[in-house]
């Protein structure tokens, strides 16, 4: 394809667990990228291989500061940087409401200039502690603004206000995916949630932790399905709030014993204090997403948490 023709997408936290995949899914499609990071919580070791690929190119910015691409055509701007753990946004509270607000306004605005489509990456902690399951895009969730989580919930659901009145009223192609818990290859070993946290708990032969009695609900969706959707839906022109996830739901203590049997460890699982505002459910319906994307995770939860392992483990080896 030549360089004129291909299209050219803004990645912002392209050096991240989902961005790095993105960033993977658009140059397979032709796309020349750009990669912007802070490397607050990314890794270059997540894009390494991309090393002399013609068609990306990495900035190391931070997103919350105006973005200078002067001479670049864009055609797509993906908004995916932000800290996305709870171990994260607990210890970077305010660069957490940082790049929702300001991040989210500078990537609108770089989108407005140059007359590209905006994908906003939410997700489902805008629906916060739910009263509503399984969770559809028009419930509009049950969140503490000011509990130790609020500031990620509050930072994205504002990115999706902010991202709203930029099409309303400048007419600006958005969209906007709510993401479900999502794990794969790439994940921090420590980032504090679930998957790799027990994975690697597991390898180690520590205890697995458990929080609360582990009845609360968590569903995950494998990387390579979530990307797959979020591909569909830049491509749309649908503008309204889609789900991305996985429906399968287990509770917490199903999880850890799967990846008990799965590693074949002898550790055992050891309870301790629920967080506050800990989410006792959470599985996405995603209608939206079957109907209007054609889309639906295809990647069963054997295959997808072997090869998670198996990521894991060549890690802690290297």
């Amino acid at each position: 394809m030549a360089a004129r023709s291909r299209p050219v997408s803004v990645v912002t936290g392209g050096a991240g667990f989902l961005g790095s995949h993105l960033v993977d899914r658009l140059l397979a499609e032709g796309h020349r990228v750009i990669a912007i990071d802070n490397l607050i919580t990314g890794t270059t070791g997540n894009i390494g291989h991309l090393a002399g690929e013609e068609n990306f190119r990495f900035i190391k910015h931070n997103v919350s500061n105006f973005i200078f691409l002067p001479k670049e055509k864009l055609d797509y701007v993906f908004h995916f940087a932000s800290p996305a753990s709870p171990i994260d946004y607990l210890e970077l509270p305010i660069p957490t409401l940082k790049v929702g607000a300001l991040g989210t306004h500078n990537t609108l605005g770089l989108a407005k200039d140059k007359e590209a489509s905006f994908i906003l990456a939410s997700t489902s902690e805008v629906y916060g502690d739910p009263l509503e399951h399984p969770q559809k895009e028009d419930y509009w969730g049950n969140v503490n603004p000011i509990g130790p989580r609020g500031v990620y919930d509050e930072a994205k659901r504002f990115a999706e206000a902010i991202t709203m009145a930029y099409h309303r009223y400048h007419r600006l192609d958005t969209k906007i995916v709510r993401i479900f818990n999502t794990y794969g290859p790439r994940m921090r070993l420590r980032d504090g949630r679930v998957v790799p946290a027990f994975i690697g708990q597991a390898l180690s032969g520590e205890p697995l932790t458990v929080f609360g009695d582990g009845s609360q609900t968590r569903s995950f969706c494998y990387v390579s399905d979530l990307i797959d959707g979020i591909f569909k839906l830049a491509m749309s022109s649908f503008h309204e709030p889609v789900n991305l996830g996985n429906p399968r739901e287990m509770t917490i203590k199903q999880f850890a014993e799967e990846i008990i049997r799965i590693t074949g460890t002898k550790s055992t699982i050891e309870y301790k204090p629920l967080p506050v505002d800990d989410p006792k459910v959470r599985q996405p319906d995603i209608s939206r997403a079957k109907e209007v994307l054609g889309w639906e995770p295809r990647v069963g939860f054997e295959k997808g948490i072997k090869a998670t392992i198996d990521y894991f483990r060549d890690s802690l080896k290297s």
